[in-house]
Parts: structure tokens; C-alpha cells; sequence
């Protein structure tokens, strides 16, 4: 689950850094562009400033020549108003200076024409380059704008890119942790399955140590014992009797209880069948009671009468297979020689449908020939004629396919055994054939009789028989959609039971073989219920040693009790001097010792002897030792069997523990592969994060970088444009003054 997440986790971030790496062409390629936009903007105000450097220089100029003239005017006009006193005074000097001051005006006044039309062309200069300027200063604060509004997009762009990847960073170095605790916990249970491994490898080693030398023990014992191998040959090993399987036989035993069910039904109905249609024959299309029937019909009459004799023997014969197959067989096709007899019982029926069949559809032709007979009776006949065809032929065939499998119990090389799984296929589409073609027959039975009942000449007799008719059809339809609905449902459990046989035998190789197999089994099964026998009798040998040695043991400590007791008694008697005293020892020492015989010889009786004993602590005390080591024995036994189970238990741990730690070793290489390639993806992923985040700010850089030297280009133009401005206002002013 962890190297599915981290798959699909390292598949999403690969997208988005595809996604990324698509913006950052488009960011690169934006950036390029405007470095290209800002290198000709940059040019443009290159050209721009030379231009106003040119017209600033030539306004200067102007400017001077226009000073230079004023004062020109202005000395002219105080010399002219010097002049005029001084002409009054001096008319006759004054006539010949008018001539020669009117030729200095006329070139003063050319020389003043000039340099006005040249103030009027500059100043149309100049008010044709302030609107150009104007008009470049409005393009270039546009362009700033849509600058300034585009390195703003960008610039968010970039923080939403640097934050994402801050995000996927920290989402990365949370699940680089993550796989770290994982690999760690990891690493501690490989350690654990180590420590378990070795300790599973020793005790696989004593074990195998262990069944080694059993093994050896055990081949010796065969090559020593053994005098040959009937596995080894598949004729012999026909004859080994298989592994019991009762369940089998008893879901086998039910199948044919099933199966003799069904064909007890369609025996009934096969019966009815054939009676009613005798019956019929009877009465239509010539009633015997009243006329002669036709020598056809007679004959025919007299064959269905005899079909008991050839449909009783198929449930007989079914009854005969079912009663075969009981819980101590074993049940296979080369087992069950009653198939082959009910396969007989099936021909003769065949032969019977055969020999009646050319009577059944001239009689239907007779019908049809006779005057009561419609068209559409006629069409029911003839569709009645081709259905009793396909019924014969129907049984024909199931007939063949049971023959076939009848084959293995009588002739062992009649059907090949890899063929059996098609033949039980095809007896199944046999079975489906035979209830297809009884629906067609009871569908046209029925519209036959409904027909014929319509008739005016149709009386009760005949009503009632093709009422009986129709009710024989559909019990044979209904008993041959239920045999067929229950071979289709049975058919795989019968292919796959088909392997059920000796061990490591392909088959049973011959009918005989497989009869001797059964016999075999027969004396296995008696054998072993000897042997049954054989081991209650030891167990009984067994409680009865135990239960003599229990008393044997009882007996020694009763006559050590009375040994105690009569060596007790003698120093009482020698203490005493009484000759009465002696004699009532004696008596006691006499009942005493019939006492002690009465309970040596008692070994039948569960409950021990208690001793009129005048010592209760050496009685108690050898019951106590008694019952100490019986309880022991007891207690070790058990202790014995608990380590027997336990070491069992042990052993199966042990070989599942194995199986797990070859597992836990395979996924932890798994993991760690993984691990490598998720630690690989994520240091390619860092790196690449770094270098872009890297161009980014690098681009970024350049492109704050650009944009603070074309504000401060901007910032210039915009002081120079207001200089000229100032320059080009006090200009006009002044030329407007003069």
C-alpha cells in the first residue's frame, strides 16, 4: 500500500513539474520577448534623445542669433534716433547720409525678413517636434504601463509557482520521514525475523537431521524388507486398494438415488404412454366396440400391449446400478458392471420403439386417409409422424453413449479414458435432444386433441383417452427436463470423479483387475477390523497387567503390614508373662493371619482392605508414598504427551515461520528497491526544484533589474521633456514679446 501511494504520489508530482516546466518555456519565452522589446525601446530612446540633443543645440543657436539680432535692432534703433537731431542740423550734409542710410535700411530690413521667416520655420520646427515628443511620451507611458501590469502577472505567477514547490518540498520531506520511520520499523522486524530465522534454521537442522537418519532407518527397512515396488508397475498397481474416500461414495450413492428417482417417473409415464396410445388405437378412428379395426392396428395394439415387458426392466436395471453403489465400493466406470446390464435393458427398449415405430405412422397415415380427417388434422399427423421419428432416434443415440460408457467395466480397451469427458458431454446434449423433441410432441398432441375434440363424430371415450395421453406427455416432458436439468448440473462431478483410483495409478487397467481390486478391499476392510479387534484386546491385556500389578502391589504391602503386625505382637507376648495372655496372641496371631490370606487372594475387589492396625502413621505414611509415585506416573505421562504436541505445534510454527520470514525477505527487497527509486526520484525532484527555482529568481532578478533601468530611462526622458519644455515655453515667450 505505502509503494502504491508513493507511486501515485511521485505520478502526480511528475505531472505538475511537467505542468511547470511547460509554464517556465512560456515564462522564458515571455522574458526573452520583452528583453527584446525593452533592447528596441531602449534604441528608440537612444534615437530619441539625439534627436532632442540636435534640437536642443539648434535652439540654442537660435536662440543666439536671435540675441545677436535684437542687439543688432537695438543699436540700430539708437543710431537712428542719434541720427534724426543731427539730420535737421545738417540738411545738405544730410541728403547724401539719407541716401546712403535708406540703401542701409532696405539691407537691414532683407537682412530682418530673413531672420523672422527663419524664427517662423523654427518655431514650426519646434511645435512639430514638441507634438512628436508628445506623442512618444504617451506610447512609451502606455508601454510601461502594460509593462509594469505584465511584470506584476509574472512576478504572481512566480510567487504561486514558489509557493507550490515550497508545499511540495515540505510534502516531500514529510513523506521522505514517514518512509524513514518505515524503513526503520522495517529494518527492526527484518532483525527480529533474523534472530527467529536462525533459531527456525537450528531446529530445521536438527530436524533434519533427524528425519534423515529416520529416513535411513526407513530405506533400510524397505530394501531389507521389501521384496519389490508394485507401484512402480501399472499392472500391479491396479491392484492396490485406494485411499477410502467415504464422502465421495456417499455424494455418489445419492447422485444414484437421485438418478433412479427420475427414471422411476419416466417409467411411469413411458408406460401410460404406451397403454393410452393402445387404448386409442381402440376407439379412433374405428371404435372395436362397434366395428373392426384395421389388421395395422391390430398388430400395432398388440405390440403396445407388450411394452411393459421391455420399460419395467430400465428400472430394474437403474435399482440394480443404485444398490451397487454403496459406502465400501469404489465407485468408477470400470467399477460399475450394473451400467452395462442397464445399458441392455436400454437396447431392448430401442429394439421395441423400433419394431413399433412403421406401425405408429402408417396408423397415422390411416387417419389421415380416413373421411373425418381435416387439413389441419392431417398437418398434426404428419408433424406427430417426424417427432416420433426424432424420438427413436433420440434414444438411439442416448442409447449409444451409455453403451459406451458401459464399455470400461466389460471391455478395457472399448473407450479410451480421455474420452470420457466428451461422452458424459454428449449424453447431456442427448438428455436436452430428448426433452426438445417431448415438448414438440406434447405441443402437438395437444392442438391434435383439441382439434379431434371439435369434431362432431368426437365422443367421451375418445376425449378422455387423449386427456390420459396429454397428461403422459407431460409427465414424460417434465421427467425429461428434470433428468436433463440434473445430468448438466452433475456432469463436472462426474468427469472430475473420474480420477478417484489407486494411488499414482492413470487408471484401473482392466475389468478383472479392478475386481480383484475389490476383493482386495473386502479383505483389507476385514483385516483391518482384526486389527480393530486385535488392538481392543491389548488395551484390554494392557488395564488388566496394570490393574494385577496395582493389586500385586497391595498384596506386598498388606504382608508387609502383617509381618509389622505379627513381629508387633510377638514382643508384646514376651513382655507379658500370663500364659492366658499367650494364648489370646495366638488366637490373634492366627485371625490375624487368615486375615491376611483373605486379602492377598481378594484381587477382584476395586476397594483395598483396611487392617485393624495399632499403627496409623506407617499405614498412612506407605498410602501417602503411594499415592505420591501413582500421581507422579500420572503427572509425567501427561507431561510427556503436552511435549509431544508441543514439539508438533513447535515444528509446524516453525515451518511457517520459515515460509513467512522467505516472504518478509522478498517484500523487504521489494521495499528497499523501492525505496532506492523513491530516494532517486526525490533527490532528481529537489535538484530539478532548486535549478528551476534558481532560473526563476535569476529571471526575476534580471527582469526587476530591467524594468528599475527603464523607469529611471523613463525618469530622464521625463526631466528632459519637462527642460525642453521650460526651454521651448520661455523661447515662444520671448519671440512673441520681440
Amino acid at each position: 500500500m505505502a509503494s502504491a501511494e508513493l507511486q501515485g504520489k511521485y505520478q502526480k508530482l511528475a505531472q505538475e513539474y511537467s505542468k511547470l516546466r511547460a509554464q517556465n518555456q512560456v515564462l522564458k519565452k515571455g522574458v526573452v520577448d520583452e528583453q527584446a522589446n525593452s533592447a528596441a525601446l531602449k534604441e528608440q530612446l537612444k534615437m530619441k534623445d539625439q534627436s532632442l540633443r540636435k534640437l536642443q543645440q539648434e535652439m540654442d543657436s537660435l536662440t543666439f542669433r536671435n540675441l545677436q539680432l535684437a542687439k543688432r535692432v537695438e543699436l540700430l534703433q539708437d543710431e537712428l534716433a542719434l541720427s534724426e537731431p543731427r539730420g535737421k542740423k545738417n540738411k545738405k550734409s544730410g541728403e547724401s547720409s539719407s541716401q546712403l542710410s535708406q540703401e542701409q535700411k532696405s539691407v537691414f530690413d532683407e537682412d530682418l525678413q530673413k531672420k523672422i521667416e527663419e524664427n517662423e520655420r523654427l518655431h514650426i520646427q519646434f511645435f512639430e517636434a514638441d507634438e512628436q515628443h508628445k506623442h512618444v511620451e504617451a506610447e512609451l507611458r502606455s508601454r510601461l504601463a502594460t509593462l509594469e501590469m505584465e511584470a506584476a502577472q509574472h512576478q504572481a505567477v512566480v510567487d504561486g509557482l514558489t509557493r507550490k514547490y515550497m508545499e511540495t518540498i515540505e510534502k516531500l520531506q514529510n513523506d521522505k520521514a514517514k518512509l524513514e520511520v518505515k524503513s526503520q520499523t522495517l529494518e527492526k522486524e527484518a532483525k527480529e525475523c533474523r534472530l527467529r530465522t536462525e533459531e527456525c534454521q537450528l531446529q530445521l537442522k536438527n530436524l533434519h537431521e533427524d528425519l534423515s537418519g529416520r529416513l535411513e532407518e526407513s530405506l533400510s527397512i524397505i530394501t531389507e524388507k521389501v521384496p519389490f515396488n508394485d507401484t512402480k508397475y501399472s499392472q500391479y498397481n491396479a491392484l492396490n486398494v485406494p485411499l477410502h474416500n467415504r464422502r465421495h461414495q456417499l455424494k455418489m450413492r445419492d447422485i444414484a438415488g437421485q438418478a433412479l428417482a427420475f427414471v422411476q417417473d419416466l417409467v411411469t409415464a413411458l408406460l401410460n404412454f404406451h397403454t393410452y396410445t393402445e387404448q386409442r388405437i381402440q376407439i379412433f378412428p374405428i371404435d372395436s366396440a362397434i366395428d373392426t379395426i384395421s389388421p395395422l392396428n391390430q398388430k400395432f395394439s398388440q405390440y403396445l400391449h407388450e411394452n411393459a415387458s421391455y420399460v419395467r426392466p430400465l428400472e430394474e436395471g437403474m435399482l440394480h446400478l443404485f444398490e451397487s453403489i454403496t459406502e465400501d465400493t469404489v465407485t468408477v466406470l470400470e467399477t460399475t458392471v450394473k451400467l452395462k446390464t442397464f445399458s441392455e435393458h436400454l437396447t431392448s427398449y430401442i429394439c421395441f420403439l423400433r419394431k413399433i415405430l412403421p406401425y405408429q405412422l402408417k396408423s397415422l397415415e390411416e387417419e389421415c386417409e380416413s373421411s373425418l380427417c381435416t387439413s389441419a388434422l392431417r398437418a398434426r399427423n404428419l408433424e406427430l409422424s417426424q417427432d416420433m421419428k426424432k424420438m427413436t432416434a433420440v434414444f438411439e443415440k442416448l442409447q449409444t453413449y451409455i453403451g459406451l460408457l458401459a464399455l470400461p467395466s466389460t471391455e478395457p480397451d472399448g473407450l479410451l479414458r480421455t474420452n470420457y469427458g466428451s461422452v458424459l458431454t454428449n449424453v447431456g446434449a442427448a438428455l436436452h435432444g430428448f426433452h426438445d423433441v417431448m415438448k414438440d410432441i406434447s405441443k402437438h398432441y395437444n392442438q391434435k386433441a383439441t382439434i379431434e375434440h371439435e369434431l362432431p363424430t368426437a365422443t367421451q371415450k375418445l376425449i378422455t383417452t387423449n386427456d390420459c395421453i396429454l397428461s403422459s406427455v407431460a409427465a414424460l416432458t417434465n421427467g425429461a427436463g428434470k433428468i436433463a436439468s440434473f445430468f448438466s448440473n452433475n456432469v463436472d462431478y462426474f468427469i472430475a470423479s473420474l480420477s478417484y483410483g489407486p494411488k499414482a495409478a492413470s487408471d484401473f487397467i482392466s475389468p478383472l483387475s479392478a475386481e480383484c481390486m475389490l476383493q482386495y478391499k473386502k479383505k483389507a476392510a476385514a483385516y483391518m477390523k482384526a486389527l480393530r479387534k486385535v488392538q481392543q484386546s491389548l488395551e484390554k491385556i494392557s488395564k488388566l497387567e496394570q490393574e494385577k500389578e496395582h493389586w500385586m502391589l497391595e498384596a506386598q504391602l498388606a504382608k508387609i503390614k502383617l509381618e509389622k503386625e505379627n513381629q508387633r505382637i510377638a514382643d508384646k507376648l514376651r513382655s507379658t508373662s500370663s500364659g492366658q495372655g499367650l494364648g489370646l496372641a495366638q488366637e490373634n496371631a492366627t485371625r490375624v493371619n487368615a486375615a491376611g490370606r483373605e486379602e492377598a487372594s481378594a484381587k477382584a475387589v476395586p476397594e483395598p482392605t483396611h487392617s485393624t492396625s495399632l499403627l496409623p502413621d506407617v499405614e498412612s505414611r506407605e498410602d501417602l508414598i503411594k499415592n505420591h509415585y501413582m500421581a507422579r506416573i500420572v503427572e509425567l505421562t501427561s507431561q510427556l504427551q503436552l511435549a509431544d504436541s508441543k514439539s508438533v505445534h513447535f515444528y509446524a510454527e516453525c515451518r511457517a515461520l520459515s515460509k513467512r520470514l522467505a516472504l518478509a525477505e522478498k517484500s523487504k527487497e521489494a521495499l528497499t528497491e523501492e525505496m532506492k527509486v523513491a530516494g532517486q526520484s526525490i533527490s532528481r525532484l529537489q535538484d530539478e526544484l532548486t535549478t528551476t527555482k534558481r532560473s526563476y529568481e535569476d529571471q526575476l532578478s534580471m527582469m526587476s533589474d530591467h524594468l528599475c533601468s527603464m523607469n529611471e530611462t523613463l525618469s530622464k526622458q521625463r526631466e528632459e521633456i519637462d527642460t525642453l519644455k521650460m526651454s521651448s515655453k520661455g523661447n515662444s515667450k520671448k519671440n512673441k514679446s520681440r
